[in-house]
């Protein structure tokens, strides 16, 4: 439903080094760069990083797999993430909800989830 999504971000660098790894299980890639931004698109729709000043926010991205919320969290921890939730059941959020959270940079509240019976 959504076509794109932009984020402000206060290091470019540093921010797409974070996304372009932690996004990479999910299926997301670079597919677009300006001197002020990158695009990371996939099959779902595009998430853009703008150079400017960041808001408090919460990314969630939908995997088709529990294995693939796995690979974020690893990709998005070796990328310099923060830990805010490793894998695993949130049956306080929905029966199978199988999820992961991560610090950005930024702060920004990154989460990979699978709604999917194991």
């Amino acid at each position: 439903m959504i076509d794109h999504l932009s984020i402000g971000v206060s290091d470019l660098a540093m921010s797409k080094k974070f996304y372009e790894a932690a996004l990479k299980p999910l299926g997301y890639q670079v597919k677009f760069e300006m001197d002020h931004g990158v695009c990371f698109g996939s099959d779902d729709g595009d998430l853009w990083i703008i150079k400017s000043e960041p808001r408090k926010i919460h990314l969630a991205f939908r995997a088709e797999e529990r294995a693939i919320v796995d690979q974020f969290y690893q990709a998005a921890m070796a990328a310099d993430g923060v830990d805010n939730g490793a894998p695993g059941l949130r049956p306080q959020y929905h029966e199978n909800y199988y999820g992961a959270f991560v610090f950005d940079p930024d702060g920004y509240n990154v989460e990979a989830v699978c709604r999917k019976e194991s």
